[in-house]
């Protein structure tokens, strides 16, 4: 594989059309937009927050996530904020199924493991609980 493709994955291949390869930090930018429109997520940890995100570019999005592909099979590690007062279990369940259910749609990859590590809680200060 050369240098410039060493993190593609072709998803389609057509002999009279030709081919469709995707990055890996594709999926992972797709796997962070998900996560972080789940109610209870704060952020990717490790990362800033999705207002900075449309100024900086989307590749800053991608911290915090590490996508392997094997034969069409992805694994998805994701290190996320959540923010107080939401159940950890519920929030990081709707996380893997909605991040499963992204990458499956858009890249037709098959997902085979969405981990979540929880890696802070994000805590709301004085002046915004008033």
């Amino acid at each position: 594989m050369a240098k410039d493709e060493k993190n593609t994955y072709t998803i389609q291949s057509d002999t009279s059309l030709g081919e469709v390869k995707i990055a890996d930090e594709v999926v992972a930018i797709i796997a962070a937009l998900a996560a972080t429109e789940v109610e209870g997520v704060a952020s990717m940890a490790g990362n800033i927050t999705n207002e900075l995100i449309s100024k900086l570019g989307m590749k800053n999005l991608s911290k915090g996530v590490k996508v392997d592909v094997l034969e069409g099979i992805v694994t998805v590690s994701l290190a996320l904020n959540m923010k107080y007062d939401y159940n950890i279990m519920d929030v990081s369940a709707k996380v893997q199924e909605k991040v499963k259910t992204a990458i499956e749609n858009m890249t037709g990859l098959e997902v085979a493991d969405v981990n979540v590590k929880v890696a802070g809680v994000e805590m709301v200060s004085q002046k915004d609980s008033k």
